[in-house]
């Protein structure tokens, strides 16, 4: 077996060709068929795609999306496939259908493919990414004080394994009086000898607030200028509520690293996200689980060493994955394609200013997401007076609107309007906010 590679081998001892002719005498669609081009009149148009119940007002979509039929139909021709020949199908199709995600999620991003590593969610990517941080003892990861548990935990637990530590800061004072200056002026301020990685949450699911993301790495920038490579501050941020809001380039946001799930905001699978790498620092974090990349995995059965092969391949996690749904991926980021990036980005923007501006107006209602674009995305936060947020969110639920609870120590009700929804609904939301008053 040392002269072929595991594809090649099994192919001719007959495991795929099964497949092969199986897929061809099937009347089903599977992966190799090309999905038509997709093509949306209007709002409504999109909003069909989407099989949400019409009686409620769907306005905690970004929590784990409904599939748009593009999606749904991959997913089902994936699964039809693997139900019908698990190992000839799998074989037949892993290759291409993971290089199309990739391709699919590069031209989304503004990226190459081999910058992109695949993994389940925004979880499993800040585990994989700041689980193997190349750090030494006494330098210091610096994070703040508003970031989500996930990012925490998995700073913490790198600290303790590699002598580490990590330190937590405020970036504002108030959200009533927050400003980008502020913010950037506090993370740069912040910055010490031994601070090694820099760990921020883009759009941050505790407020809504928007960091200045390009400004902040425009900062790092200038530190690292007089930094040598092997103490220069790495920028890594957890882009999930970003990623399907932002229309944004990796290449110009200027960060090291973006971790975020697609499952979210981008309308992709249940179980799907990415990191992504600029090519001259992943070297700093190694893989946690073995890649089942075929390159890799080739190189290893002829006993050659796989170093050569980019990073990114090495951090996508190998085993078996539910792959109707891994790739059916590359359908998530070309709906947001036929959509226009700058259409969805301005659509959410637009429902979003509509509840923010309304719900300020409301003298119960205290508002903590800033009406400015510029510090707000898709997320609003607020509080009722004389209600907790709970009893909030679930009024509304009885009122056919679906909220949702901020999972932090100080809670907040939480609504999110995105492609789903029409300014209609945003109408009907605050009227029903208007008439809550408590007992």
């Amino acid at each position: 077996m040392t002269d072929i590679g595991r594809r090649g081998f099994l192919v001719r001892t007959g495991l795929a060709l099964g497949a092969a002719v199986w897929a061809t005498a099937s009347p089903r669609a599977f992966a190799d068929q090309q999905p038509p081009q997709r093509r949306f009149k209007d709002w409504e148009d999109i909003r069909a795609q989407f099989p949400l119940s019409p009686q409620l007002i769907h306005l905690a979509a970004f929590f784990l999306a409904s599939h748009p039929t593009p999606v749904r139909d991959a997913i089902d021709r994936h699964r039809a496939g693997l139900d019908a020949d698990p190992i000839g199908y799998w074989f037949v199709h892993e290759e291409t259908q993971e290089a199309k995600v990739l391709q699919a999620a590069a031209h989304y991003l503004g990226a190459s493919p081999t910058d992109i590593a695949l993994t389940d969610s925004t979880t499993m990517g800040l585990g994989l990414l700041y689980g193997g941080l190349a750090l030494r003892s006494g330098q210091e990861i610096l994070t703040t004080t508003h970031d989500h548990y996930s990012t925490e935990t998995s700073l913490r637990l790198r600290a303790e394994r590699t002598g580490a530590t990590v330190r937590q800061i405020p970036l504002y004072r108030s959200l009533k009086t927050v400003s980008r200056d502020e913010m950037v002026d506090a993370l740069q301020k912040s910055i010490a000898p031994a601070t090694r990685v820099v760990a921020v949450t883009w759009v941050h699911s505790s407020t809504g607030l928007k960091l200045p993301i390009r400004d902040m790495a425009h900062a790092l920038q200038d530190i690292n200028r007089s930094r040598g490579e092997q103490d220069r501050v790495i920028f890594c941020v957890d882009g999930v509520h970003a990623l399907g809001v932002e229309d944004f380039h990796v290449s110009e946001l200027g960060c090291d690293f973006l971790v975020a799930g697609a499952h979210k905001w981008m309308f992709g699978p249940r179980g799907t996200g990415l990191v992504w790498g600029h090519p001259t620092v992943w070297p700093v974090t190694q893989p946690m689980i073995p890649t089942f990349n075929s390159q890799a995995y080739d190189l290893w059965m002829e006993n050659q060493s796989s170093k050569s092969l980019p990073q990114s391949i090495h951090m996508t996690p190998g085993g078996f994955h539910s792959f109707e749904h891994r790739w059916a991926l590359d359908e998530a980021f070309s709906f947001h394609q036929a959509i226009g990036k700058s259409r969805v980005t301005q659509r959410i923007y637009e429902l979003n200013q509509q509840l923010k501006e309304g719900l300020a107006a409301m003298p119960h209602v205290t508002l903590h997401t800033p009406i400015s674009q510029h510090l707000s995305a898709g997320i609003v936060c607020f509080e009722v007076a004389g209600l907790a947020p709970r009893a909030v969110v679930e009024k509304l639920r009885q009122r056919g609107i679906v909220g949702s609870v901020t999972p932090y120590a100080t809670k907040y009700i939480r609504l999110a309007p995105s492609l789903i929804n029409s300014p209609g609904e945003i109408d009907r939301t605050l009227a029903e906010i208007s008439n809550l008053r408590s007992a």
